[in-house]
């Protein structure tokens, strides 16, 4: 051990000297073959701990601070402390903490302030003493200021007690001294590494290097870019990004080291302990710019000056107030800026030059008062020293903790087990300092876009600790979760590192466990949906960060929990349990809603089927929740005990949308015939007129167009949403469907025609537009929004070539520049890029488009729309590409003699079968015409296929209006395929070009 500085009281340890002040370092020959693994430096007195946990001091004692009565010049043995194994040391002012290995903390000397935690105002306490309100909790680490006291619990909890003039307890007040240790709740959930304290201020640094400051701050000692005190805690924003991994406080002055073995000094500069070669304060952080060069590794900060020591050197710095010798720099003066500690230091790889010269290689440093000290090894003799910090944080969920819980014999767990157990999962802290990224980017690039967690690591841990065959220790979790903390997470928690469990936990196998599913899942959805804005949006940027698999996981969680309890309900819940029930679904749905509304901003993380709850059918009246949705639109003011899932329609498939179309469709004409028996109420004694229950449109091939406009300007709005029946005039089909979506073919081919001229055809996509160029009546446009909206609600599809553009414009909802590169894939620069996009989709076309608009809304009006995706919409009006060609052949009916295992039919569908999607796709369009599949999938199409007489040398014939294909009796699959494909290429598509 190495000393230098002030040694009048006596705190050097070097026993009876003659000089007051000893100006370089000076080898203290007492602890020749002892081991020391921390000091602790007072202001006038020192602490030393040996590595087998006892205790020595020195120094100063008028207050008691010594712990013993015996000659204070050289250090001497803490008698009292000998039942204890010491772990950690703290030296204040007068004051002196003591940490034993079971996490309890001793204290003496000065306690007038409360400094000493004992719940008395004692001015000296001359022997050791149990903190005994704190002998619940364990304690990882002590941190003495000159007259208030810090101690970090293994769960990651903050304490504080003593003097709190300046606010230096973080508690929110200032003023009166507190004599009994007070948890500081707003650093709640924190996963902290280190606590620092200096004269009147204090910090707090999390593993992932935030550092939060409060106190005093008369010289800027917090480094806020002010001189305010601070009685609450407050983040460092301008360190966050710096990486920092230890903080040491002085009495008005501190510094902060980084990971990269940069210093920052803020503070009181009056002596130069700053290091930046003037007296200035400095209100903010600041780069010590001489100690660049070097990589620094630690940082001690005494009563006005500064050490740091740089291993590649293996030379030790100092800085500030020098009168006491404590620069070591073999000179009083006050140093601005670092200057090499005077002695023969190496680095530890140095070689050896000759065995007579006595070199030195520095451990550790120590600073505190006008002292500082060094512990150092012989090059020749290779360190065996233990570093005692390792163990002195808070406990995490790692791979060696869990091999330690799982490698006790199973059946009960020991009560050593079952508490660690039951502290990391009772505390968010220690959540949220697991599984941290340690890959590029890592943990300490934690930021409002970036979690730190490594995920995968989560899973597998989580995993491995949820085993089958050690119950035991699920139970445990399981208790820990549920009691302690999920009731205690807070809606607005103090830092982003403190919402990191939010991500991890549903990692944890409990959590897909039915069994947890009222006690754990849910209330974990709760605790996030009462989140404050700001964390909620922290989260969401987080989750879009997830990779599709991870997020789906999420998703099919809460999908599940959702399904089960629709499930529970159908088998009847008791009417007392109703409303509980209520609250639980409303919280899953509102948890989906949540992780819906992030995967669409973030362009769809997971596609939006992937919300589809397809269970609804069987679980859910869907006609019922749709009224009772309507009804409570209408009449917003009634009870809202009812969980209605049109709330959150993106659980509904195709199939339950479809329904709700449908649902909306009656409830609107029902309305109407109301309404018009209510204006009419003459109508109560009068024959009721028949309504007619279909929207009857009679047309000429020949003028189809012209035609059906003047029908539907003669139609109210409420009889389009009646069943479409066409009659073309001097044909006698019966419309039962084949009739009607004849229409649609030839209505959408006529107006796409280019003689109107309406629409822009892109080469590129081949897609459509509106042309901003036509000269055709706008009511040509209002047509065709009236047809689209009447192909949804008569479940027929139309080709229509629009980008999700047109959908996101039909629900209000803004196109963007991917809705852009959909038209137009080569689009160009960003600036000119969003004007364009206003451009093309709005300006350019708002007219042409308002009377589209008006047409659909006309038929699909109402609030059943709010209730789409644009991507549903589309799929509604010209299909999706949900291809299932087995459920194809699975759902096609035969006439005449062909049935499935006819030969001919064997050969049509193994022919098929090896079509390329192209050409399959292509037969789609020839058949059904369009290559695309209604909404309601495959089965839907109900295809026909019957024989013709003719022989093979015919081709198959497609009835395009009833999905109907003539097929002659092949025998060869050569035959079969040459006709089919020959059939399938001549096949006069509708589309513009």
């Amino acid at each position: 051990m190495l000393c230098w500085g002030n040694a009048s009281y006596g705190q050097l340890g070097l026993g009876g000297i003659d000089e007051e002040i000893v100006i370089e370092p000076r080898k203290c020959e007492f602890f020749h073959g002892k081991k020391v693994c921390d000091v602790g430096c007072g202001l006038k007195h020192t602490v030393f701990l040996l590595d087998d946990g006892t205790v020595y001091t020195c120094g100063c004692n008028d207050l008691g601070q010594l712990g013993h009565e015996k000659p204070r010049k050289k250090p001497e043995h803490v008698v009292a402390l000998d039942a204890q194994i010491i772990v950690a040391v703290s030296g204040g002012e007068s004051h002196t903490l003591a940490l034993n290995d079971k996490g309890q903390i001793f204290s003496w000397g000065l306690g007038s302030d409360g400094q000493l935690g004992l719940n008395n105002f004692e001015e000296c306490v001359r022997v050791p003493r149990n903190i005994k309100c704190l002998s619940d909790v364990q304690i990882a680490q002590v941190a003495c200021g000159y007259r208030h006291s810090h101690a970090l619990s293994k769960g990651g909890q903050v304490f504080s007690w003593g003097q709190n003039q300046f606010g230096q307890l973080g508690l929110g007040m200032h003023g009166s001294s507190i004599s009994t240790p007070q948890l500081i709740q707003s650093l709640q959930g924190i996963p902290f590494a280190q606590l620092s304290a200096g004269g009147a201020h204090s910090f707090a640094i999390t593993l992932s290097g935030a550092v939060f400051g409060w106190g005093r701050n008369k010289f800027g000692q917090l480094g806020l870019n002010d001189t305010n005190d601070r009685w609450f805690p407050a983040l460092l924003k301008s360190l966050r990004s710096q990486r920092v991994i230890y903080v040491s406080c002085g009495e008005d002055h501190t510094a902060a080291l980084t990971k990269e073995g940069g210093v920052f000094t803020f503070g009181a500069g009056g002596y130069g302990q700053l290091g930046h070669n003037s007296t200035n304060h400095e209100i903010n952080p600041r780069k010590v710019f001489e100690l660049m060069g070097n990589i620094v590794t630690q940082i001690s900060c005494g009563r006005q000056h500064t050490l740091a020591f740089t291993p590649s050197s293996g030379k030790m710095y100092s800085f500030g107030l020098g009168g006491n010798g404590q620069l070591g720099t073999r000179s009083t003066c006050n140093r601005k800026s670092p200057a090499p500690v005077k002695g023969p230091f190496v680095a530890s790889a140095a070689p050896i030059e000759s065995e007579s010269e006595q070199c030195f290689c520095i451990h550790r440093i120590y600073a505190g008062g006008d002292q500082s000290f060094a512990h150092y090894y012989s090059p020749n003799k290779p360190q065996t020293i233990t570093d005692i910090q390792t163990n002195r944080g808070i406990c995490t969920l790692n791979e060696d903790i869990i091999e330690k819980w799982l490698s006790h014999s199973t059946g009960r767990l020991s009560l050593e087990i079952s508490s660690e157990i039951d502290l990391v999962f009772s505390s968010a802290s220690c959540l949220n300092g697991s599984f941290l990224a340690t890959s590029n980017p890592d943990h300490f690039n934690t930021s409002s876009k970036f979690s730190g967690v490594d995920m995968n690591m989560a899973r597998l841990l989580f995993h491995r600790v949820i085993q089958h065959d050690h119950p035991e220790i699920s139970q445990q979790i399981a208790a820990s979760l549920e009691k302690n903390l999920l009731p205690r997470l807070t809606n607005s928690p103090p830092d982003i590192e403190s919402l990191r469990l939010y991500l991890t936990l549903p990692e944890c196998p409990l959590f897909s466990d039915q069994n947890n599913y009222v006690t754990i899942t849910i209330p974990f959805a709760k605790s996030i949906i009462m989140l404050k804005e700001a964390a909620l949006k922290v989260l969401g940027n987080w989750w879009s960060t997830f990779e599709g698999m991870l997020f789906q996981r999420l998703v099919e969680l809460y999908k599940e929990v959702v399904v089960y309890l629709l499930r529970m309900h159908k088998l009847g819940i008791p009417s007392i349990e109703q409303r509980i029930f209520n609250c639980f679904l409303d919280t899953s749905l509102r948890f989906l809603k949540m992780l819906h509304a992030v995967s669409e901003r973030a362009g769809h993380i997971i596609e939006y089927d992937k919300f589809y709850i397809h269970e609804l059918d069987d679980l859910v009246d869907i006609r019922n929740d749709y009224i009772t949705w309507f009804q409570r639109q209408m009449f917003p003011s009634g009870p809202d005990s009812l969980v209605t899932l049109c709330r959150y329609p993106f659980v509904f498939d195709a199939q339950a949308k479809t329904t709700l179309l449908q649902t909306d469709a009656v409830l609107q004409m029902q309305m109407a015939v109301d309404q018009a028996q209510m204006q009419n109420l003459s109508s109560l004694f009068m024959p009721v007129e028949s309504v007619n229950p279909c929207l009857i449109l009679i047309v000429r091939r020949d003028n189809i167009v012209g035609d059906t406009m003047e029908v539907l300007r003669k139609s109210k709005n409420v009889d389009y949403k009646k069943p479409l029946k066409v009659i073309f005039v001097g044909e006698e089909a019966v419309d039962a469907g084949g009739v009607r979506k004849e229409f649609f073919l030839l209505i959408m081919k006529e107006l796409m025609d280019p003689k109107y001229g309406m629409f822009r055809y892109y080469e590129e996509s081949r897609l459509i537009w509106f042309s901003n160029k036509t000269f055709e009546e706008f009511d040509l446009f209002n047509l065709i929004g009236i047809i689209c909206g009447l192909a949804i609600y008569n479940l027929t599809i139309v080709e229509l070539q629009f980008p999700v553009a047109l959908y996101k414009k039909l629900l209000k909802k803004k196109p963007t520049l991917d809705d852009l590169k959909e038209l137009t894939p080569d689009v160009g620069r960003q600036e000119f890029v969003n004007a364009y996009v206003d451009y093309v989709f709005n300006t350019s076309v708002a007219p042409l488009f308002e009377y589209f608009y008006a047409g659909f809304h006309k038929v699909c009006g109402g609030k059943v729309l709010e209730l789409f995706q644009p991507n549903e919409l589309q799929a509604m009006v010209i299909g999706n590409t949900s291809y299932d060609w087995a459920e194809l052949e699975k759902s096609t009916e035969y006439k005449g003699e062909y049935w499935k295992d006819h030969p001919t039919i064997k050969l049509f569908w193994e022919v098929f079968h090896s079509l390329p999607l192209q050409k399959k796709k292509q037969f789609l369009l020839f058949l059904t015409g369009s290559d695309r599949i209604p909404i309601l999938g495959m089965k839907s199409l109900k295809l026909v296929i019957q024989p013709t007489g003719g022989g093979e040398h015919y081709l198959p014939v497609a009835h395009t209006c009833f999905n109907l294909l003539d097929l002659p009796k092949y025998t060869s699959t050569e035959t079969l395929r040459e006709k089919l494909l020959h059939a399938i290429d001549h096949n006069q598509g509708f589309n513009l070009a």
